[in-house]
């Protein structure tokens, strides 16, 4: 098995970017997730009730995150460095986690996306004030044990287990045999199939038979270990083509017919979450992948 796709979404729930090389941080995949769109009550926005962020491409070059739509031209805000506005800290959310503490990117690129989405918004980033420590019922059942707190802290190194403005975790892997098994029921049914960015993953994995990362508990890529967080329960944004914003049904219906959560019917999955071992780490397309732990 090898590693043939790695992905970052540098704003969350806009488009992604296929990358060959990515470096891990405290918080998951460096410039991953580190930019986010907030209405005005700093409520995060995505894709799930407004399709049209799918229209928006990021860029990131080493200094600057660039915002791109067809007809719209662009709009360039600086990655790190001092608040660009120079006011406190914007108070935002995402999910359940509230209170969390981001930095303005002005109000260029706020008119700029809210006329690019046709919706009030403004663009925040992630800076020195952030703090989003993940939820203990997200952590990997072994890793809410109290013994076990230290099972991901490289020795001498203090870790907390943290994440960026995604979801709940700090990545996420699909098999290409998972996608391969779902395209061939589509097209068995005479659909059309659906590409892998209809998911999100940051991880795509090669020569896996279909629904093997649902059995890895541990895995490394490379020489970086991930543990399992959990299946990712699908939503509406399966349905959304990633570049034109339009929706469909599938393929959530056909997920529905045969990936219901056992425990939770209501759910539908497709992909394992992940949790890094350790806050450092580097990883790239070619990368062998090996099972640790469960079933290869």
């Amino acid at each position: 098995m090898h590693l043939s796709g790695l992905f970052i979404y540098p704003v969350k729930s806009l488009r992604g970017c296929a990358v060959s090389a990515a470096e891990l941080d405290p918080l998951g995949f460096i410039g991953d997730r580190r930019f986010l769109v907030v209405d005005a009550d700093g409520r995060f926005l995505t894709q799930r009730t407004l399709s049209r962020m799918a229209l928006v491409q990021p860029v990131l070059s080493e200094h600057a995150l660039i915002l791109r739509a067809d007809g719209a031209g662009e709009v360039s805000v600086a990655r790190r460095g001092a608040n660009p506005t120079g006011d406190p800290a914007l108070v935002v959310c995402v999910w359940h986690s509230e209170g969390l503490r981001a930095e303005d990117c002005g109000p260029q690129a706020a008119r700029w996306l809210s006329e690019v989405l046709q919706f009030p918004s403004r663009l925040v980033r992630i800076g020195p004030a952030f703090s989003r420590p993940m939820l203990e019922r997200k952590l990997p059942p072994d890793l809410r044990r109290p013994e076990n707190r230290d099972l991901a802290r490289p020795e001498g190194v203090s870790r907390e287990y943290s994440v960026n403005f995604s979801d709940a975790y700090p990545a996420l892997i699909i098999g290409e045999g998972s996608l391969a098994d779902l395209n061939g029921r589509l097209v068995a049914q005479g659909d059309l199939p659906v590409p892998m960015d209809r998911f999100r993953p940051n991880l795509v994995v090669a020569g896996s038979e279909p629904f093997a990362e649902d059995r890895w508990r541990r895995f490394r890529v490379g020489s970086t270990v991930f543990r399992a967080g959990g299946a990712c329960a699908r939503c509406i944004v399966t349905t959304t083509d990633q570049f034109t914003g339009a929706r469909g049904v599938e393929p959530l219906r056909t997920l529905a017919s045969y990936r219901r959560d056992p425990d939770q019917p209501t759910q539908v999955n497709f992909g394992q979450n992940l949790v890094p071992e350790g806050s450092a780490g580097s990883i790239r397309v070619g990368d062998i992948v090996e099972a640790l732990e469960g079933e290869a």
